[in-house]
């Protein structure tokens, strides 16, 4: 039986429109790459607004401890990617952790 997640770990940041598509690249190439290895699943949105465009990341984790274990330390430590302060507006201070209370997919 596959293992179910329990822990949604959230992340949001915000860039410019004018650079929003070239961020979403790395964000595609740097940043999901290894949460698609160690997560259960990945999810990326973007929100496009005339000011700025939203990055949202949501990764799924079976428990904290397999969270905290990718995160090395503190699971709500915000670990930024390498080109993060070039492209985003401001660097978020805190990653939000949620308990998933019901997860159903694929309902008419």
């Amino acid at each position: 039986m596959p293992t179910r997640s329990t822990i949604a770990r959230i992340w949001r940041g915000r860039t410019r429109p004018d650079i929003a598509d070239k961020y979403e690249a790395y964000l595609k190439a740097e940043g999901i790459p290894p949460l698609e290895k160690t997560a259960l699943g990945v999810q990326l949105f973007r929100e496009d607004r005339e000011q700025e465009s939203w990055f949202t990341t949501i990764s799924y984790w079976p428990d904290l401890d397999a969270m905290t274990a990718f995160t090395k330390g503190e699971p709500t430590k915000v670990h930024h990617l390498a080109r993060d302060p070039e492209f985003l507006i401001e660097l978020p201070e805190f990653i939000q952790i949620h308990r998933i209370l019901v997860d159903r997919q694929g309902l008419r």
